[in-house]
This record gives structure tokens, C-alpha cells and sequence, in this order.
């Protein structure tokens, strides 16, 4: 019982220790430039969403391989993946399925594809084409590149984001920043979720 009080003193659990805690990328910023040299894709920047991050955060980055620094970055959703089973812990965490009609989120690679019109937020989405079995279903699955207005511009933890039916929705905000970063940018960029 001491033991038990003597844990929970600090009032913190220890996952909310490492939520603040940065967390270190490095490596998929190699892996990026190199897929991106590889594929033909921009070697300016790409996006990189971290699923693992709790969704009141910022998980969403944009990362510059000619600074060596991510630039930017905000909240997005992810799927409720509550379709096919109960997800007692939607909110909570990501859970990936490449499946139809999931509602979940896909993770790997994806290219960013056409601008289109959206109903949705600022009335703009792109189109993201899977580059990997785990997302192969994209274009199919309608998971799309979209702002939402329910989603908040600024970190709600230890709230959470709204849930998607599978796509990143981001903030009204930050898509307007996001589609005059993309409509200047030449070559496909690349959008990595984890």
C-alpha cells in the first residue's frame, strides 16, 4: 500500500511523462530523402503524422530536408475504426486497417495526388495515393488530405481530437497554410504516417 502511495505522489502516470517528451525522428528523415530521390518526389520537405502522439497534441510535421528541421506543425485526427468490431479505445489510439468502409486510418507512405474540391473545411482536399500494401486502398477508400472546422488550431490536451472516418483532417488554419505550401511545390510531396 506505501509503495502504491509513494508511485502515485506526483499525480502523473507514466504515460503522460512521455507525452512531453520530443521525440526523436531522425531516422525517418533519412528514410524520407531517400524514398523521396528514389520515387522522383520532392526532396524540399515532406509530412510526417504521428499516430502514436496523443491526438489533443500536434502530430502532424512538416519537415524541411534543406533546413533539417521540421517547420511546422498541428493537430490532425484519425479513424474511429469502428465499423467492423467495437473500438473501446478510439480516442485513445490509432487503430490502422487498409480495409473498405473501416473508418480507420492507414498508415506508410502515401503521395500526395490532385488538388480537388471538398465539402469539407476550406473546401479543399488532396487526393493520397497509397504506396504500400498497408495503404494500397487510399484512392478507393476516398482517404483524402482535408481540414475540418471541428478540429482546433491549437493543442486541446488532455483532450482529444474529433475522430475521422480515415482521413488527416487538420484545422481550417492549418490547410490554408498547407495547400499554398503544396499548389507552389513542383514535384509530388510526400505524406508519411506512423
Amino acid at each position: 500500500m506505501l509503495i502504491a502511495f509513494i508511485s502515485c505522489a506526483d499525480g502523473k502516470k507514466k504515460e503522460d511523462v512521455t507525452e512531453t517528451t520530443e521525440k526523436d525522428y531522425s531516422e525517418q528523415h533519412k528514410e524520407a530523402l531517400a524514398f523521396c530521390k528514389e520515387k522522383g518526389m520532392s526532396t524540399d520537405y515532406y509530412f510526417l503524422i504521428d499516430m502514436s502522439v496523443h491526438s489533443g497534441k500536434n502530430r502532424f510535421y512538416t519537415y524541411s530536408f534543406k533546413e533539417g528541421k521540421i517547420t511546422d506543425s498541428n493537430m490532425v485526427t484519425h479513424g474511429s475504426c469502428d465499423v467492423y468490431e467495437p473500438n473501446r479505445t478510439k480516442y485513445q489510439k490509432a487503430k490502422f486497417s487498409n480495409r473498405p468502409e473501416s473508418h480507420c486510418s492507414s498508415n506508410g507512405k502515401y503521395k500526395i495526388g490532385s488538388r480537388d474540391y471538398s465539402s469539407w473545411g476550406i473546401n479543399v482536399k488532396y487526393w493520397l495515393h497509397g504506396l504500400e500494401e498497408s495503404n494500397s486502398n487510399a484512392k478507393d477508400r476516398v482517404i483524402v488530405l482535408h481540414s475540418w472546422d471541428a478540429v482546433s488550431d491549437s493543442e486541446v490536451y488532455p483532450r482529444f481530437s474529433p475522430l475521422s472516418w480515415g482521413c488527416p483532417a487538420v484545422s481550417d488554419v492549418f490547410m490554408r497554410k498547407l495547400d499554398a505550401k503544396l499548389k507552389q511545390t513542383e514535384k509530388p510531396v510526400l505524406l508519411w504516417i506512423l
